[in-house]
C-alpha cells in the first residue's frame, strides 16, 4: 500500500493571505510548476473570496466551500481552504490552502489528509512538521497525530470513490433526458456542464462516469475549468472529456462540447455540428426508462441503481460484439470502414446504424 501512496501522492504545497490581503504561493515539496501554481491560485478562492453559496436553512449567510477539487495537466489538484484564529501558530496569516498534487481521483482520501495536514499546520506553524507526515503518507501509506487521529491510504478504497455518486438526483434531475448524458459518455464525447455555485457543479461532475462504469475512467474529469487560455489548451488535448465551469458564457463555447448541460437551469443541449449522434433509437428508449424507473423507486440504492445502468450497458455491448469477431484491425481507417459494411449488411435503421457505429468506434469493436 505504500509504494501504492508514493506513487499517487506528488506534492504539497501551501498559498497563504496575510493580514494585508496579498496571496502567495509560501511553500511547496518536492515541486509545483508555475503554470500548476497559477491554475491552483485561481481555484482556491483566496484571491477573490470566491466559493460562497448562501445557506440552505434560510438563514441568509454564507460560508466558504473549504475543500475543492481540480485536474489540471493529467493530475489531480485537492485544495482545502483554512480560516487562521488568533490561538494559531500562524502570525500575520488570515487564511492558508493546503494543496496536494495527485495521480488518483479520490477526493474523501485526500479532503481527509488535507484536513490533517491543515490542522497541524495552524498549531505548529511549521513546515517542517507537515512535511513529516506527508512523507509518512509516501513512505508507509499513514500518519498518526495526537490531536487529529490516524490517516490510513488503505481506508480509502479507489471504488468507493467512483462509487460514491449520487446519481439518482441527476436522473430525477432530467428524467428521460438522461440519456443525453449517458450517450454523451457512452459515445466518448465531449459534455461541458455549468453551474454558479461550485459545490452544485463538483458533486455533479463526479458522478458522470459512472454512467459509463465498465470503464472505471475518472480521468475524463476536469471538474473546474476556468476560461483561461492555458486551461483550455489543456482541456482540448482530450478528445474525450467532462468539464465543469462556473462562468456562464462557456455556453457560447460550442466548439469546447458536444452536450452542454445548464445544470443551474437543468437544461442539456446538444450542439449543432453533434447532433447525428444523438438521433434517438428503441435501444435510448429502453436504457433510459430503465434508469428513471431505478431512481423513482426509494427502494433502489444508488449502487443498484449504477447496476443497473451497467448491466444495459453490457446487454448493449453483447448485441454489438455479437456482429464482430474479436480480431484486431492494423488500420484504424480501414476498420472502421469494416464496421460500417458489417452494420449495412444488417440493414438497419439509419439512427440505429449511426449509433452503433459511433459506439464500435468508441469501444474499439473490430468487424472482419
Amino acid at each position: 500500500m505504500a509504494s501504492s501512496a508514493a506513487e499517487d501522492l506528488l506534492s504539497i504545497g501551501l498559498i497563504e493571505k496575510d493580514s494585508n490581503g496579498d496571496v502567495l504561493w509560501t511553500w511547496c515539496y518536492p515541486s509545483v510548476s508555475e503554470v500548476e501554481r497559477n491554475a491552483v491560485l485561481r481555484k482556491c478562492g483566496l484571491q477573490t473570496g470566491a466559493h460562497h453559496h448562501h445557506n440552505t436553512d434560510g438563514a441568509g449567510d454564507t460560508r466558504q466551500i473549504s475543500f475543492v477539487f481540480s485536474r489540471f495537466q493529467r493530475n489531480w489538484f485537492y485544495t482545502n481552504t483554512t480560516e487562521v484564529f488568533e490561538a494559531d501558530h500562524l502570525c500575520r496569516v488570515k487564511q492558508f490552502a493546503l494543496v496536494l498534487r495527485a495521480r488518483d481521483f479520490n477526493p474523501e482520501k485526500y479532503e481527509t489528509l488535507c484536513r490533517i495536514l491543515s490542522k497541524t499546520y495552524c498549531k505548529t506553524g511549521s513546515t517542517t512538521a507537515i512535511v513529516d507526515l506527508y512523507l509518512s503518507v509516501v513512505t508507509r501509506g499513514s500518519c498518526s497525530t495526537e490531536e487529529n487521529g490516524t490517516f490510513l491510504i488503505k481506508d480509502f478504497e479507489q471504488k468507493k470513490a467512483f462509487a460514491n455518486a449520487n446519481i439518482k438526483v441527476i436522473i430525477n434531475t432530467f428524467k428521460l433526458e438522461t440519456i443525453l448524458i449517458y450517450t454523451a459518455l457512452i459515445l466518448k464525447k465531449r459534455v461541458v456542464v455549468y453551474h454558479h455555485r461550485l459545490d452544485c457543479l463538483l458533486s455533479f461532475l463526479r458522478v458522470l462516469p459512472a454512467f459509463v462504469w465498465h470503464r472505471q475512467n475518472w480521468d475524463i474529469l476536469y471538474p473546474y475549468v476556468d476560461l483561461n487560455p492555458e486551461e483550455l489548451d489543456d482541456l482540448k488535448m482530450s478528445t474525450t472529456y467532462a468539464a465543469g465551469f462556473l462562468d456562464a458564457t462557456i455556453e457560447a463555447r460550442s466548439d469546447l462540447y458536444d452536450v452542454f448541460v445548464n445544470l443551474a437551469a437543468m437544461e442539456i443541449t446538444v450542439a449543432a455540428h453533434a447532433k447525428d449522434s444523438f438521433m434517438m433509437t428503441k435501444i435510448h428508449k429502453d436504457i433510459a426508462l430503465a434508469m428513471v424507473r431505478c431512481a423513482e423507486d426509494n427502494d433502489v440504492s444508488e449502487h443498484q441503481t449504477i447496476k443497473e445502468i451497467a448491466n444495459k450497458t453490457k446487454e448493449l455491448l453483447l448485441h454489438l460484439k455479437s456482429l464482430s469477431t474479436s480480431s484486431p484491425s492494423e488500420n484504424r481507417e480501414h476498420s472502421s470502414r469494416l464496421v460500417l459494411d458489417k452494420l449495412k449488411e444488417q440493414k438497419l435503421a439509419p439512427a440505429l446504424e449511426n449509433f452503433l457505429f459511433n459506439l464500435a468506434v468508441a469501444e474499439d469493436v473490430n468487424f472482419v
